[in-house]
């Protein structure tokens, strides 16, 4: 998936910004897809520390930086400093990608995209059903925010590590999007064995898992999972995590985050370029 991408004075800059960043796919993704469709752009990652946000922002400005995907830890904070937000974006209260408008910082949230492509195939299966989010920042917004608009769930349990947080989320979204149905847990991994047993869907929205930390898991308990559930982990890379090993392990339907980070990567492409991502040939070469 190397790229060859010719870099001149008309080249124009995108990338993603976030803290750490050297485990994202992203650049690899979209250097080919513009490659491939012989787009003069190239993409780059960002290393911003939460305190150098607001003057990273003002530099891309400068710099003519056409936009940028966001991701951990700054997909909330980084709202204060942008012009405008999307529909989504503003009652997700997350954003993951943003355009520079010739200064003006347009906010969006693709994740919600990514999110609804993923999970579409088991809509009939989660109608109705209890789901168990795991995390409580910028990407479980996201996932909350779409089971609530355009999956029928039942009842949504927001389980993290510190509780505090998902009581606000849970107020967040009663309060904006009049879903009552919401419990919260603290992430005791034997404490909620029973909540998670009984989830229809479980999405792991935190960052636990992902490289470097392998080894890490929201739960090691194989009591959590059953061969009647769905798990989705956000998380790509690894491709496997340790949780969803967990799960396969006890039957339950798998499903890694490299179709939702595809699926979020096209709708930024399409902002920036509005040209197609050809996500069939990407999703192929990462799977592999």
């Amino acid at each position: 998936m190397q790229s060859s991408i010719e870099i001149n004075h008309n080249t124009k800059i995108v990338g993603v910004i976030g803290h750490p960043i050297k485990h994202s796919f992203s650049p690899m993704m979209h250097n080919y897809a513009f490659n491939k469709l012989e787009l003069g752009y190239v993409y780059l990652p960002f290393d911003i520390s939460t305190t150098g946000l607001q003057d990273s922002l003002k530099g891309m400005v400068a710099l003519g930086i056409k936009g940028f995907n966001v991701t951990i830890p700054h997909k909330e904070r980084i709202i204060e400093y942008l012009d405008e937000l999307s529909d989504s974006a503003k009652i997700v209260g997350a954003v993951n990608t943003v355009v520079n408008d010739n200064g003006n910082l347009i906010g969006y949230n693709t994740d919600v995209n990514g999110i609804i492509n993923t999970l579409d195939e088991y809509k009939e299966q989660i109608n109705g059903k209890t789901v168990s989010v795991l995390g409580a920042g910028g990407a479980a917004r996201s996932v909350i925010y779409t089971l609530i608009n355009h999956f029928n769930v039942k009842k949504i349990n927001i389980i993290n590590r510190t509780i505090e947080k998902a009581e606000s989320l849970k107020d967040y979204f009663s309060s904006k999007m009049l879903f009552e149905k919401i419990k919260t847990y603290e992430l005791m991994p034997p404490d909620v064995t029973e909540i998670l047993a009984k989830s229809k869907l479980i999405i792991n929205a935190s960052s636990i898992g992902m490289s470097p930390n392998e080894d890490d898991s929201p739960t090691t308990i194989a009591e959590s999972f059953n061969k009647k559930q769905i798990v989705f982990d956000v998380v790509y890379n690894p491709r496997q995590t340790k949780l969803l090993k967990l799960a396969e392990e006890q039957g339950a339907t798998t499903i890694n985050g490299l179709k939702m980070f595809v699926e979020q990567g096209a709708k930024s492409f399409e902002l920036w370029t509005n040209k197609q991502m050809p996500t069939e040939n990407i999703l192929e070469i990462l799977n592999k």
